[in-house]
């Protein structure tokens, strides 16, 4: 173990509830067609497993440390999370490398894909749990990984400091959500398994609604633009600079 690092593993089981809905017993309906109508609040037990890396406590900001989560590719999935070190800032944190922030990566089980929900209640449980400063929540994610941080951004489009999805796509209906979101996306041009059109078109519809997004494509690169993204030290100084609320962007 790095004794520099203090390094943890948590199981998160995420919030539960359950159905919730009025129903009352009356006359039967006449006869026919009817228009009828129901309603119910309905929510849903969430649960992911994760890794976290703490920094040391020295240098720790007055408002808490910034958290950045990394959403795994689809190979990573499973019960082991030992995947989700394979690629990413894991795969810098396990060797050493002391990030100024908290990094915490989950893992999806296998055939399951990434949820907005769940990740909302795990980026508040651990802002309720950890010393974070809630205005600078970062997401990042490869592939699936890539899907599921525009997806969340989308969803949420207030909870966030900034997004960095590497070879995704987004849903280009709602890109207006995160017009006031910095975002810098990776791709490779040579990518077969999520074609450069994923990202490209997400990219485009945000700035068409009046964001500015920083998009890097690699030229000559495959699917694996996350090698380059990640080991790149300016995406995590871009990273660090931003804080919900104020447009730091480039």
């Amino acid at each position: 173990m790095n004794q520099r690092r203090r390094f943890l593993g948590w199981a998160g089981a995420i919030g539960a509830t359950a159905l919730t809905a009025g129903c009352a017993v009356g006359a039967a309906p006449a006869s026919g067609e009817q228009a009828l109508s129901f309603s119910a609040v309905v929510s849903k037990r969430v649960s992911l497993r994760y890794l976290v890396w703490m920094p040391e406590p020295a240098g720790r900001p007055a408002a808490g440390w910034p958290l950045l989560i990394f959403l795994h590719g689809s190979g990573e999935r499973g019960n082991d999370l030992a995947k989700v070190k394979a690629h990413g800032p894991p795969k810098y944190a396990v060797t050493g490398r002391n990030f100024p922030f908290v990094l915490v990566a989950p893992q999806v089980p296998e055939g399951m894909a990434w949820d907005s929900d769940a990740l909302e209640a795990l980026r508040a449980d651990l802002v309720a749990r950890l010393p974070i400063d809630a205005d600078r929540v970062l997401l990042t994610g490869l592939s699936m990984g890539g899907y599921g941080t525009w997806n969340y951004a989308v969803d949420y489009p207030d909870r966030l400091a900034a997004i960095a999805p590497v070879c995704g796509a987004g849903d280009t209906d709602r890109a207006e959500r995160i017009v006031h979101l910095p975002v810098w996306a990776f791709h490779g041009a040579q990518d077969t398994a999520v074609p450069l059109a994923g990202d490209q078109e997400m990219v485009d519809a945000v700035n068409a609604a009046g964001g500015r997004v920083k998009f890097t494509v690699y030229p000559d690169v495959g699917h694996n633009a996350w090698d380059a993204a990640y080991a790149d030290p300016m995406l995590y100084e871009w990273l660090l600079a931003q804080r919900r609320g104020r447009l730091a962007r480039p």
